[in-house]
């Protein structure tokens, strides 16, 4: 995963995120559903990007303290616009864990661990900074994202299936739902659009031709019928720490 790549992109298009991001914002709104209690001592938030989810924690959870992280530096003014209270932490999550003590008793995230290459590496990790009967709370994306993407370009990120997700789990008490969700486009440019504005493009650096355009729109007009779709597949995930099981 070229992490470089994925700053740059996201960073060229938070101004353009909020206005783009329906699914996202969605997924942040059911995340906060699944928290039964609503206080929290300390909080971490794993890529708050621009705040959609930071803002709805505000609104719903009590707490003490508030981390938010996120790799790309410009998020902060993002933040700040939020509450000038919240603590954030411009830096790659897995050295930022790596090289911090503290432990928390909610960690969340929306629409980020996609994003993440060493899976079960990273997730014990996490597990590890939670303090116990703490909660890791997050939501990311099944196999069927993307699928016209993936159908037409054959170029996905390594998603996962809930049976992946499952075994990988098996040893936590957790909890994962799966959802299926669509958006319709006018065209398949319009398609291309809405991922680049939201950052999602981060997986290529090649830059189309003018002939590389037009066979994708045949492409996807053949794949849809002339009536183009995208389909996400969001996955929420909410491990309880305990005493009784492994996981961190």
């Amino acid at each position: 995963m070229n992490k470089e790549l994925i700053k740059k992109r996201f960073s060229k298009n938070l101004d353009t995120y909020n206005d783009n991001a329906s699914i996202q914002k969605r997924m942040a709104e059911h995340l906060i559903s699944f928290l039964d209690k609503r206080k929290f001592p300390d909080i971490l938030e794993i890529g708050c990007g621009t705040g959609v989810l930071t803002e709805l924690a505000f609104e719903n959870l009590e707490f003490e303290t508030y981390t938010a992280n996120d790799i790309v530096d410009e998020c902060e003014k993002f933040i700040k616009k939020i509450s000038a209270k919240i603590d954030f932490v411009p830096s790659d999550i897995e050295i930022f864990l790596k090289n911090n003590q503290k432990k928390y008793d909610l960690i969340i995230s929306n629409a980020v661990f996609q994003w993440i290459e060493n899976y079960e590496e990273f997730i014990n990790l996490v597990l590890s900074k939670l303090n116990r009967g703490g909660i890791l709370l997050f939501s990311t994306f099944g196999v069927k994202n993307f699928y016209e993407i993936k159908k037409v370009l054959a170029q996905t990120l390594p998603y996962r299936t809930v049976d992946d997700y499952e075994k990988l789990l098996k040893n936590t008490n957790h909890i994962i739902e799966e959802e299926i969700q669509t958006m319709r486009f006018k065209t398949p440019k319009d398609v291309l659009k809405h991922i680049k504005l939201t950052g999602a493009n981060a997986i290529c650096e090649t830059k189309w031709t003018k002939t590389d355009m037009l066979n994708f729109e045949t492409k996807y007009n053949e794949l849809c019928l002339s009536s183009p779709v995208l389909t996400y597949n969001p996955v929420y995930i909410q491990i309880y720490k305990d005493e009784n099981r492994t996981g961190g």
